[in-house]
């Protein structure tokens, strides 16, 4: 099974300082490779064919990256947002019709490393219909979306400020489950996201969408999901491969 992705590549990697200075987060080396190549080629071989790279911080620079290693064989496109950074959600909306109408669209933050079977969460989501699936998991974060027992997306909370927010009127409990930055979505959500402005979080999106039909959750448990677009992780997971960080 062939899939299409969104790599999420735009941010301005600020928790990678120094490195991110003079480079975009997508091009710092992760075991020698740049974390563009590495995600590009880890995506490919569990089924990847179509690419769209959203580009902003240091945009020529990926550009030129890819262009120098004619995109090492895979069908990618950049969706250019050099003139505002327009976050997740607005990423999404400005990238869809970049990509096939017809078929869902896995969205990947170019700095998460997990090691999980992609064609298990890809027939999850075919097999449940939802709008979208969101790949979350049983760690700490301080910021989770709120399940119900059905898996289906009821809300949002902040751990450290206490503010929520909920897309349900219910009295059950709701589980906290912190995202990975890895979801699907269907290309009938670009309806919904007509309605936001340019820029704006995926948050509101998927809670306005989850108001009118299932938004699900894939429920990893405690599976690694690496962020290492923080200083602290990036040196653990460097050290991990044999490679020394170096200011």
């Amino acid at each position: 099974m062939s899939y299409q992705c969104l790599l999420l590549a735009a941010g301005l990697g600020t928790r990678l300082r120094p490195l991110t200075d003079a480079l975009p987060k997508a091009l710092v080396p992760v075991g020698g490779v740049p974390l563009l190549e590495r995600q590009i080629k880890h995506l490919a071989a569990q089924g990847v064919r179509r690419f769209v790279v959203n580009v902003h911080h240091f945009a020529e620079q990926i550009e030129d990256f890819l262009q120098q290693h004619h995109n090492f064989g895979y069908d990618i496109v950049i969706s250019d947002e050099r003139t505002q950074l327009l976050d997740t959600g607005g990423a999404l909306k400005k990238a869809l019709p970049l990509l096939d109408a017809a078929a869902p669209v896995l969205i990947h933050n170019i700095d998460i490393v997990a090691d999980i079977d992609l064609a298990a969460f890809y027939n999850y989501h075919l097999q449940h219909k939802a709008a979208a699936t969101l790949m979350v998991g049983e760690r700490k974060s301080s910021r989770y979306f709120l399940w119900d027992a059905r898996q289906q997306l009821c809300g949002w909370c902040n751990g450290t400020t206490g503010e929520q927010k909920r897309c349900a009127n219910t009295d059950e409990t709701l589980t906290p489950l912190a995202f990975s930055g890895i979801h699907i979505v269907e290309p009938r959500v670009a309806k919904y996201l007509s309605a936001f402005p340019p820029k704006f979080s995926i948050v509101d999106a998927y809670l306005a969408i989850a108001a009118q039909e299932p938004i699900l959750a894939y429920n990893v448990g405690t599976s690694p999901l690496l962020d290492i677009g923080k200083i602290e992780t990036y040196r653990q997971y460097n050290a991990q491969m044999g490679y020394q960080y170096r200011r």
